[in-house]
């Protein structure tokens, strides 16, 4: 029997260099073909690098815990490396050998080791398209006997770094979109093999980005400031133990560049005649450029990354080339994706200018612009003369063709690519079934996250919009878990909704906050959007088993109810009215007017109320804070209570009937359990008499299929699921959808886009039905957090043959596989060492408990007895 442990992680970083925690903490996970294998002990061994003497153990300490453990050595200084190994005892008594060592490097931990200024260079006078993206440069002269050398770099803007004419790290838009006020966010990288002795240069390239460009719906920029800036900082350790420090100061000077025209929204311009060569390297004489201005700032605000960075993670060829109906050039990459090209720029008659169009969709066989709005996502590049390979640095557009124009000479597909970007984050989880058409769909939706997930979890990833919107992450955030590992992301983005929430417990409808809709109605406590801050901590908990993130977020989640509960008064009546975006985008809203749905808003408020307050308590009870526990755990009664007088009768009957009603009261526990199983029978009536159509939106449709399966009624569910007429999510799919559409009818079925002014499609709130696929179809759910317990509970239907899904848990390699021929069910389940999967077959039978290891089992499937014992097994 082999046991092998994997490398130790830190915190939830990819890349632990540069991180902000002195007391990093730790985990591992263990590969091994003993079956029931549980961890007794562990040993974990702590070294300095630059001191191998003096290696620090914690001895053989007797427990089971692997996840996240407390950092046991002494708290880290700045600049801190230090290398990790732990090796584990198991059943056997006998110890692994040690994993493979880890390094990981504090950063900046105390401002005041900032020594370098920000610095502005001086913008040409504004234009209407976006500005100029800018040079800056300085140097300076490095002694020899270079051991190892780090930079570390933010902006007001978004940056590119190059060091000796080199660039640095792979990194794009960098440093991303924070609560800029409160949080700066820095990277480092490792430049030791970029330094040399005697002189050297650092060059930034510098844009608007987030924080000066575009943002939002109504042509608003200059959101956050007015002024580009750069803070770099490079630091080189010698071997004589002195240490170089150079950084931005009033000596760099600066010019505009190549790139003309810099806006997210707008798109790029680069003239290839206005390259500057050899300006990032040593020698190069700026003294024609204009110096830079030192800005004030905060070195408090400046915080490490929790997660990792926007990335290129795929290139994508093209599948065609179109001729439109009005002669123009399209190309097709038969999906639709979040990016940029790249594209063979062929040689041609200096000035000569090639543009670059994006969009989702065509209609009428020409580029469907009309969804953008004000995001022109329009790409230019002007020719010097000779060929070479350009792909746009500042912009990114959702796109799957791209009209080409002014292309010089016979154009070949071969000449573009497209270029993916999002953050980088690690795949975890993977779905597959016999239907392809619901692979399709799941499929959709893991192309939605990635292009939405990029620095911010995002609505849209291509109109003039590209907004933070709290509802939508809350009620995706268990599928990204699953899919992705979004801890580092999204605790990052959670300290963001801290930072951003209104002094009264308000929380934005969208994170990072800017007033950037003058549009927007007056908002009170948003019910389904300001609950992200206590959905999406507890749903991190949940998954990954972080403990940490609840006392981290325990004021903001806390603040938020209080507010929320201010706003439902005494009686839960919601009594100063106002707008709520309710249901948002209710399968039977008019196009024209989203908010409105079947459920008034007052009822889904109550419901989130609810909801809300039960996560608080159990937060609380998980925090040991027993007092807490029980206020809200009493608040949760009263929103229940005020749920069931108002808005059911005492059977369960919904007082406004739709699916959401019945699914939000049953999935927030807000009925008796007399109630129950009538709601749920009235819940499958809704359902068809909606046709077994989608007849919710974007607060009640995560839920409806769950509700449907916890109270016997799965085949409603499975009818549900695989409708394909419109609403539906299949529907989209039988559209030649790529991407999870906003609307549930984006697209016409002429072909048609969507009349109303507000139609994306990449939109992943109503692709949270994966959850679903996830947890209850395939049956692979956490039973405890981070999955130390597994809840296996398949969903099986005739409709499919099998299902296979896989998931990374904290603990290593999760599966189930199923199958179904005729009436013969067959289960395959992987269990992760050092935990155990609770088993529940669909034939009714008793749940079973096993240990780790590979196991398989088999049944009758009678669906009538599957779907009673599910939703018991769900229940308790």
């Amino acid at each position: 029997m082999s046991t092998i442990v994997r490398p130790v992680t830190v915190e939830h970083h990819r890349e632990p260099l540069g991180i902000g925690e002195a007391t990093p903490r730790l985990s591992w996970i263990v590969d091994t073909d003993a079956a029931g294998w549980h961890q007794h002990a562990s040993e974990i061994e702590i070294v300095d690098p630059d001191a191998p003497g003096a290696a620090f153990t914690t001895g053989r300490v007797d427990g089971d815990a692997q996840v996240l453990v407390a950092w046991p050595a002494a708290p880290l200084p700045s600049r801190a490396r230090r290398v990790v190994r732990v090796r584990v005892w198991g059943p056997d008594g006998e110890a692994s050998g040690w994993s493979d060592p880890t390094e990981l490097e504090t950063g900046l931990l105390e401002p005041a080791l900032w020594r370098a200024s920000l610095v502005a260079p001086d913008l040409p006078a504004p234009g209407a398209d976006g500005e100029p993206a800018m040079l800056l440069r300085g140097e300076a002269a490095l002694p020899g006997g270079i051991l190892r050398a780090r930079v570390r770099a933010t902006a007001h803007g978004v940056m590119t770094l190059h060091l000796n004419g080199a660039p640095v790290g792979e990194d794009v838009l960098h440093p991303g979109w924070t609560s800029y006020a409160h949080r700066l966010r820095t990277r480092t990288w490792d430049v030791t093999d970029l330094v040399r002795e005697g002189p050297n240069a650092i060059g930034v390239h510098l844009a608007d980005g987030w924080y000066r460009g575009h943002l939002g719906f109504a042509g608003l920029r200059d959101v956050y400031g007015d002024r580009t800036a750069a803070l770099v900082q490079l630091e080189v350790d010698h071997a004589d133990g002195s240490r170089t420090v150079f950084g931005t100061d009033a000596t760099w000077r600066s010019a505009p560049g190549p790139v003309t025209r810099a806006d997210l929204y707008l798109g790029e311009t680069f003239d290839a005649r206005r390259v500057v060569d050899g300006w990032s390297a040593p020698g190069f004489d700026d003294a024609r450029w204009t110096p830079v201005s030192e800005v004030a700032f905060d070195p408090d605000q400046l915080v490490a990354p929790e997660g990792p960075a926007v990335r290129r993670t795929q290139v994508v060829a093209p599948v065609g080339v179109i001729t439109s109906p009005s002669g123009k050039r399209l190309v097709d990459f038969g999906q639709n994706l979040v990016g940029r090209l790249r594209v063979r720029v062929p040689a041609g008659a200096p000035g000569t200018r090639i543009t670059f169009r994006h969009a989702e969709v065509l209609e009428d066989g020409e580029l469907g612009t009309r969804p953008l709005r004000a995001a022109k996502a329009t790409d230019e590049v002007v020719l010097a003369g000779e060929a070479f390979t350009w792909e746009p640095e500042f912009t990114f557009h959702g796109f799957r063709y791209a009209e080409v124009t002014g292309w010089p000479g016979a154009f070949d597909a071969g000449s573009v690519d497209a270029v993916v970007l999002h953050t980088d984050l690690r795949r975890l989880g993977t779905f597959e079934a016999s239907d392809p058409l619901l692979d399709r769909l799941h499929e959709n939706v893991v192309w939605g996250m990635r292009g939405n997930f990029l620095d911010v979890p995002t609505d849209c990833p291509q109109r003039d919009e590209r907004l933070g919107w709290t509802g939508d992450l809350q009620v995706f955030a268990p599928t990204a878990a699953y899919l992705y590992d979004t801890a580092g992301m999204l605790t990052g983005w959670l300290a963001d909704l801290a930072a951003d929430q209104h002094d009264d417990g308000n929380v934005p409808v969208y994170v990072p906050w800017a007033d950037v809709d003058p549009h927007l109605p007056p908002l009170g406590a948003e019910a389904g959007w300001g609950d992200a801050a206590t959905i999406v901590p507890w749903t991190l908990y949940e998954r990954y088993g972080d403990q940490a993130i609840l006392r981290r977020q325990w004021a903001s989640m806390t603040a938020w109810v209080d507010a929320f509960a201010a706003r439902a008064g005494a009686d839960v009546d919601f009594p100063g009215g106002g707008f709520s975006f309710g249901d948002w985008l209710d399968a039977d809203a008019p196009d024209d007017q989203p908010w409105a749905a079947r459920l008034p808003w007052q009822a889904v408020a109550t419901a989130y109320l609810a909801r809300s307050a039960a996560i608080v308590r159990d937060t609380a009870h998980v925090l040991g804070d027993d007092a807490a526990s029980e206020r809200y755990a009493a608040l949760f009664e009263r929103a229940a209570a005020r749920y069931r007088a108002e808005y059911t009768t005492p059977s369960g009957r919904a007082a406004f009937p739709s699916q959401t009603a019945y699914a939000l009261a049953i999935a927030f526990d807000l009925l008796r359990p007399e109630q129950r199983p009538h709601a749920g029978e009235l819940l499958a009536q809704q359902v068809a008499t909606d046709g077994f159509h989608v007849g919710s939106g974007f607060l009640g449709t995560p839920v409806v299929c769950d509700a449907l399966a916890d109270t016997g009624h799965a085949a409603t569910a499975w009818r549900l699921l695989l409708q394909r007429e419109c609403p539906s999510w299949l529907y989209a799919v039988t559209m030649g959808a790529t991407t999870i559409w906003e609307r549930w009818n984006s697209m016409l079925p002429d072909g048609t886009i969507n009349p109303g002014t507000m139609t994306s499609f990449n939109h992943y709130a109503f692709g949270a039905v994966a959850d679903f696929l996830h947890r209850r179809v395939a049956g692979l759910a956490p039973g405890a957090p981070g999955y130390r317990v597994i809840r296996v509970a398949p969903l099986p239907a005739p409709e499919l043959e099998w299902v296979r899904a896989e998931h990374e848990t904290p603990y290593g390699r999760a599966g189930v596989s199923w199958t179904l021929d005729g009436e013969d069910f067959a289960l395959e389940v992987v269990v992760p060492p050092s935990t155990e999967a609770v088993v529940v077959l669909p034939d009714g039978s008793e749940p079973t408990t096993v240990a780790s290891g590979t196991h398989r089992f088999a049944c009758r499937f009678t669906p009538g007895r599957a779907a009673a014992r599910a939703a018991a097994f769900d229940a308790d």
